[in-house]
């Protein structure tokens, strides 16, 4: 990890945060594929949209190891709710599909700052209802549904868990790469790694900056979910952490929060890995390790 980290640093790439929105999401896609692991093939990739509520298409990509009508992972990648897309998370979804054998649907919810709090969390949700109701026509099997996402969108898959309890749809699973949870970048963990590597606190602030409308956004549990009245009842949760992560304390604290509720939680901590190792699987082992976690978590859930 040391070496990823030396090399990413000598390449002399500015920092995200010194860009414009736009430059940021062209610079984060010329990036996202260097350390993948190499793309896997599957029976079925499909583009389609989703409706969301105001009229807007959201793109989506569906991935299935087979033509079967399989489960199905909707999966919301991350980037801070201001870069990111479908095609940066496209290896990582595909692995997903092919180790867990299920369907994987990807969303590209609209981004800030053109599309502020709560876009993000009310695109998700209106694609998680989507798929719930049309997995039949999908080629999907209905009924047979988790969520998952990292960073950002474990953050969103998150919040898509409680409002699915609070609609009495059935989840198998919550799968959450190390999500964003806190009101406030106060823990020890965001202290400890402010600068970084990779994920620091100004790349974390700009990140924010763009999506929230006003500090009072960031009380509201859809922006952190560890503000949440009640997580009783929500779906069980797999919940993958980095342990040199600004956010590794945020989601050992809402593990904590589920558990003490009475959902059962599978918490990993991936020793000396940073933020946004899933995606580094061509050099380190330890995304390879959670990859193959979390197949066999979404595999049990929803394929017992």
């Amino acid at each position: 990890m040391a070496g990823v980290v030396e090399r990413m640093a000598r390449a002399g790439h500015p920092p995200l945060h010194t860009l414009t929105p736009q430059a940021a999401r062209a610079a984060y896609e010329k990036s996202a594929g260097v350390l993948e692991v190499p793309t896997p093939t599957l029976a079925r990739i499909e583009d389609f949209q989703i409706t969301a509520r105001d009229g807007h298409a959201l793109p989506a990509r569906l991935y299935a190891p087979s033509d079967a009508a399989l489960p199905v992972l909707v999966y919301f990648h991350g980037g801070g709710f201001t870069v990111g897309s479908v095609a940066t998370h496209d290896a990582l979804c595909r692995t997903l599909g092919v180790q867990s054998g299920c369907a994987v649907v990807s969303v590209d919810y609209r981004l800030a700052p053109e599309h502020r709090f709560p876009t993000a969390s009310d695109d998700a949700w209106d694609a998680v209802r989507f798929v719930a109701s049309q997995a039949q026509a999908l080629g999907l099997a209905p009924g047979r549904l988790a969520l998952g996402g990292d960073s950002a969108g474990g953050t969103l898959a998150a919040v898509c868990a409680i409002l699915a309890r609070d609609a009495d749809l059935p989840l198998a699973l919550q799968m959450l790469f190390y999500p964003g949870t806190t009101a406030h970048q106060d823990t020890e963990s965001h202290r400890r790694f402010a600068s970084g590597p990779l994920l620091d606190a100004a790349l974390v602030n700009w990140f924010f900056g763009q999506y929230v409308r006003s500090p009072a956004d960031r009380d509201d549990w859809r922006f952190a979910p560890l503000l949440a009245d009640d997580v009783e009842g929500v779906a069980p949760a797999w919940i993958g952490l980095a342990e040199c992560d600004p956010l590794v304390d945020e989601g050992v604290a809402y593990a904590d929060r589920l558990r003490a509720a009475g959902v059962p939680v599978d918490l990993e901590i991936y020793r000396g890995v940073i933020h946004e190792f899933i995606k580094m699987g061509r050099a380190i082992p330890e995304a390879l390790q959670a990859h193959a976690d979390a197949a066999r978590a979404l595999r049990q859930a929803l394929r017992p």
